[in-house]
């Protein structure tokens, strides 16, 4: 990764804009959460979103593949802009891969009819093409062997690797991820941000709010810190880390760094 530069000038393995946001702004009631919102992010590029709760990180990435409308501004996926509702939403959708913190998998279903149930229903795959794709992502993310299994019976790392796995499966443009890792026990993390590292060195183009600071050091092109709504900075991981601008990200550092 190209830790030359500052945020304006991505890395030399960095394509073309493939998410940007202009001018987006949200409300809930009184509160501003998403305020004059400016950001791109291109094709191959890791972002990693960061900052104290509530300043509106979740609320931004929701807002890309529209499970949050918005109420000024554009976003626009690979030149696209956000359809506001039906087909081309749900087409859209395909395009932007989407993990929570919560897992979200089918409790009735298998872990490989979980990963095979949107290629066959949207891609129009035929079973045994889904089934064989689906075991090849299953095996990318260490679950293999899982596969016969129900959620149920899985641990919460392992079910988390099976969502990653599933929204890989709609072959997605770029991977949105909400606090992958913070309704999992401590020995879990790991392996699902290990998974997270994998994709971005294979150049999945992947927006991640997290609170693990391991992984933004070692898989972002770019951290972007948010408080009170804003983006108050950006900068490559080693940057910011190291020499933050503002007296928020540095309050904000002080405070996680510290334990």
């Amino acid at each position: 990764m190209d830790n030359s530069g500052s945020s304006t000038t991505p890395g030399s393995h960095l394509g073309a804009p493939l998410v940007e946001l202009e001018g987006v702004n949200k409300h809930f009631g009184d509160l501003h959460v998403l305020q004059e919102i400016e950001l791109t992010v291109r094709r191959g590029e890791v972002l990693v979103v960061i900052g104290p709760s509530g300043s509106g990180k979740s609320t931004l990435c929701r807002a890309i593949n529209r499970l949050e409308t918005i109420d000024e501004g554009e976003i626009r996926i690979d030149g696209e802009p956000l359809p506001a509702e039906g087909r081309d939403l749900a087409r859209l959708r395909a395009d932007v891969g989407m993990v929570f913190q919560a897992f979200n998998l089918f409790a009735h279903k298998t872990v490989l009819d979980n990963v095979t149930l949107g290629p066959r229903k949207v891609r129009k795959l035929s079973k045994s093409d889904a089934e064989t794709e689906a075991l090849e992502l299953l095996d990318r993310v260490g679950v293999k062997n899982q596969a016969a299994k129900f959620p149920a019976q899985l641990s919460g790392g392992q079910q988390q690797r099976v969502a990653i796995a599933r929204s890989l499966a709609m072959h997605p443009k770029v991977m949105l991820f909400d606090e992958p890792t913070s309704a999992l026990d401590p020995e879990m993390i790991n392996e699902v941000l290990d998974s997270m590292v994998r994709l971005a060195q294979e150049g999945m183009t992947m927006i991640v709010v997290t609170h693990e600071m391991g992984f933004a050091r070692k898989a972002a092109d770019r951290v972007v810190f948010m408080a009170d709504g804003q983006i108050v900075e950006q900068d490559t991981p080693e940057e910011f880390f190291t020499n933050p601008k503002s007296d928020r990200a540095k309050d904000f550092l002080s405070k996680i760094l510290a334990h």
